[in-house]
């Protein structure tokens, strides 16, 4: 989808140093602190600039808060539900990747093999050559394969290239895809750069590291997230929808989007287009305890968690890095903060964690449709995160 940029820069610490006082953090539940005038009015100005509604879901030693905005559902005018459920988008890369790498601890996959190892015969094609990408540039976006997905326009509608698909059409919006079906469309287009050239964003990376994980392990994608990631963690409201489920379960906040200036209820919808790269749904609570989770060094070994803090250049974040399905974020407190971030037709959600242990979700109930309105989300991620 439309991808707007930030610009900011920070320093960094240490990842030991990270889930130290993580780990401290997620054991207090100190009470609550009343949100600063300069939060709720930065929320104030996200509905000002056209979002239905906004949420932010902050944990940390402050407590918990959840705050809202605007709407959640245009036609009653009921606000955002405390633990409303949402769309998540590429926050379920964070997911995938957590599992790759606790495979490769386990001894089932390696990093720098050949993606031809473990999916013979999937990455061939126009130039595309599964022999030459190694599992570490699917995780990382430079393996160089060609994305299934065209990009947004700041109207609302796709910019779409060869067999690129368009999620906000009617046909794809109500169609079953199978995994391989959107790789097959990505291999009839050439490579977008040499392997480990560089880092460009591209869902397939993470469909085809979706596959990978089904045969290493023999069950689906999503039995494996849900046992190894959401059961422990005891993340009651995240899923991975059913195929053929269009809905999100109750309480959810209606979804929007805007096409040429019209906008349109875009609740139900069949993700199996964003699968392993999109697809998930969650609550902001359930996500914050997730990377919590993760940056305090419950889900992964240490070495491969410092595998998944090595960043690259993240081409859709000026003085961002991504790294293994985590993304190194600038803010202007100048704070630590890791996390992730989704977009898809209906929702856009935020996350990240600070070295101090705050945990930020933001969700709007509709895409920017412009830099001015992707800026006035992105202040209220780094008011909360800085502590507002």
């Amino acid at each position: 989808m439309k991808v707007f940029r930030r610009h900011s820069s920070m320093g960094a610490l240490s990842g030991i140093a990270i889930m130290a006082i993580l780990t401290t953090a997620a054991c207090a539940t100190p009470t609550a602190s009343a949100p600063s005038q300069e939060l709720t009015a930065a929320m104030d100005q996200v509905v000002n600039s056209g979002f239905p509604g906004v949420q932010a879901v902050i944990d940390g030693p402050g407590g918990h808060r959840t705050l809202t905005a605007g709407v959640g559902d245009l036609r009653t005018g009921t606000p955002f539900a405390d633990n409303a459920q949402v769309r998540i988008g590429s926050n379920t890369k964070t997911f995938v990747a957590t599992v790759i790498l606790q495979l490769v601890a386990e001894g089932k996959v390696e990093l720098d093999a050949p993606v031809e190892r473990y999916l013979p015969g999937v990455v061939q094609g126009s130039g595309n050559d599964g022999n030459r990408i190694t599992v570490r540039q699917l995780l990382q976006h430079t393996s160089g394969v060609p994305d299934y997905l065209g990009h947004g326009r700041a109207d609302g509608g796709m910019e779409t290239t060869g067999n690129q698909l368009d999620p906000t059409s009617d046909t794809t919006r109500h169609q079953q895809f199978a995994p391989a079906d959107l790789v097959r469309m990505a291999m009839t287009m050439p490579p977008n750069f040499e392997p480990g050239a560089k880092s460009v964003y591209t869902n397939t990376n993470y469909i085809l590291l979706g596959m990978l994980i089904e045969r290493v392990t023999g069950q689906p994608p999503a039995v494996e997230i849900t046992r190894r990631i959401i059961e422990p963690l005891d993340l009651r409201a995240t899923y991975f929808p059913a195929d053929g489920d269009t809905g999100i379960r109750d309480p959810h906040p209606s979804g929007y989007h805007e096409i040429d200036g019209k906008r349109i209820d875009f609740t139900d919808l069949n993700t199996s287009w964003a699968g392993t790269a999109g697809a998930m749904i969650s609550t902001g609570s359930d996500l914050n305890r997730l990377f919590i989770a993760l940056l305090s060094g419950r889900l992964l070994p240490a070495a491969q968690f410092a595998q998944m803090q090595r960043t690259v250049p993240f081409d859709r974040g000026p003085g961002e890095g991504y790294g293994l399905g985590l993304i190194h974020r600038p803010v202007p407190c100048g704070k630590e903060v890791w996390g992730h971030g989704g977009s898809i037709p209906g929702f856009e959600v935020r996350t990240g964690v600070a070295a101090d242990g705050t945990a930020v979700v933001v969700s709007t109930n509709q895409l920017p449709d412009s830099q001015a309105a992707f800026d006035a989300v992105e202040k209220v991620f780094d008011i909360a995160i800085c502590g507002g």
